[in-house]
């Protein structure tokens, strides 16, 4: 096991690891620019090393001063988080390099997936459902309309590098396709560096369904069940679910076996999320995240397995803890990200917290990095915590949510916890009848009122 871990990110994610490690009885250290001094994972852990100034790029992306404390501080591995450096092949490269080991798969597999046409053919010589589209980059328009005829309209066009929907456009008919290949190509270029895009059948109502998996590196590999992501805001998850409201127990087990085989073949190594449209009975690959996701503690609570713990001990050598056959699902869980943003106009509300109360009681979890006084920077990512609530069955859980939104108290910012006691009196919602397009319809005629 290793002695002593830096934590490479901030926030509430910092947290999670730094406590993980703390179980496992491993040191830590904290990285955190000027910004975070004051940072709840910087006050608790073993040793802290300030990395440079507010902005991403001069701090939690400096590659040359997180090494750099890594070896003022002896840290014998990095765990990324997500985000920041967390599916950054070059960074996983230099780390091992330097003799230090990456939490997280290796740098190839990164690789692999990070591009979406590589990730894409990946997959299906794994055996993973696809949605159908081109075989790989669309150069021109005379490509994509003989892709589109294939196909059938509407076609998505997506960059190979993107992400959060940016370098994403759709075509309904083939008058708007060359007007959208452009777009997305100069988005692309313009977030990503990247122009490269290529095409997909543009689904009408689907769900988003992804699958946790765990791999040992060396050929063996499990899931541990779905998440329904698909209350989503401009490509941005907002409340997740597990197990999903849309699968039964046959669905469940048949596209979680085809994930696990496909990480066994590849003989991927750490935790990772296969990603998937869902409609009509049928999963289409959208991508894979080799990564912990943010939404990752829902399926904690159904499966009781630490994913962290997980990542820290295959990163060590020690493998798995668990067979397909020890994992069990117990229950519902649903996960709601509280964002420091107006609850109309997701403009960001950065600021002091003033008062800070979160809920608690059976089935209840909150992740956060912050307490009463701290002040949220404007440098970063709204996310200031999640509440995480379980229960026996999706009714029980939605009751006890209710409960624990009436409970949380953060005062001094605008959060987003009045949307989620909009959502839990909607009966769409209460129903679990909803897919991608679902809560940008919802927010849309709310602001019309």
């Amino acid at each position: 096991m290793f002695s002593k871990v830096l934590i490479a990110n901030r926030g509430e994610i910092a947290l999670r690891v730094l406590r993980a490690c703390k179980e496992l009885g491993i040191q830590t250290v904290a990285v955190h620019s000027t910004a975070d001094q004051d940072a709840m994972h910087v006050r608790l852990a073993d040793e802290s090393v300030c990395i440079g100034p507010p902005p991403s790029r001069d701090s939690y992306l400096n590659i040359h001063q997180i090494v750099a404390a890594c070896e003022i501080t002896g840290a014998d591995a990095v765990h990324p988080g997500y985000g920041f450096l967390s599916e950054n092949a070059k960074f996983a490269d230099i780390l091992e390099a330097h003799g230090i080991t990456f939490i997280g798969p290796t740098a190839d597999h990164i690789r692999i997936m990070g591009d979406k046409i590589t990730a894409k053919k990946t997959a299906v010589a794994l055996g993973i459902p696809c949605v159908p589209g081109s075989d790989g980059e669309v150069f021109d328009v005379e490509q994509a309309l003989e892709v589109a005829k294939e196909t059938g309209y509407p076609v998505l066009i997506k960059a190979t590098a993107g992400g959060g929907g940016r370098g994403m456009k759709v075509a309904r008919n083939a008058d708007e396709l060359s007007e959208a290949l452009s777009t997305a190509r100069s988005e692309a270029l313009a977030n990503f560096g990247n122009d490269a895009v290529y095409m997909e059948k543009y689904l009408g109502q689907p769900r988003h369904i992804e699958i946790q998996v765990l791999g040992d590196g060396e050929g063996n590999a499990v899931h541990l069940g779905e998440r329904d992501c698909s209350l989503q805001r401009r490509h941005q998850k907002v409340w997740e679910e597990a197990n999903s409201p849309s699968l039964n127990e046959d669905q469940r087990m048949a596209i979680g076996e085809i994930c696990a085989v496909a990480m066994r073949k590849l003989k991927y190594r750490g935790a990772g999320t296969i990603e998937f449209l869902y409609e009509n009975g049928e999963f289409y690959f959208i991508e894979m995240n080799t990564r912990l996701q943010v939404e990752h503690t829902i399926t904690e609570a159904i499966t009781g397995i630490d994913l962290v713990n997980e990542q820290i001990r295959i990163a060590s050598g020690a493998g798995l803890s668990v067979t397909q056959e020890d994992i069990r699902f117990h229950g519902h869980a649903i996960e709601c990200r509280i964002n420091a943003e107006d609850p109309s106009t997701f403009v960001p509300s950065p600021g002091t917290i003033t008062h800070y109360h979160p809920p608690g009681g059976l089935g209840v979890r909150v992740d956060s990095g912050v307490y009463q006084g701290y002040k949220i920077p404007p440098y970063y990512d709204s996310l200031i915590g999640k509440l995480i609530v379980h229960g026996r069955t999706r009714v029980e859980c939605m009751m006890r949510l209710r409960r624990a939104l009436d409970e949380f108290v953060v005062d001094g910012i605008k959060t987003t916890i009045p949307l989620f006691r909009d959502l839990l009196a909607n009966p769409d919602i209460a129903n679990g009848d909803y897919d991608i397009h679902w809560l940008e319809k919802f927010l849309a005629a709310k602001a019309d009122k």
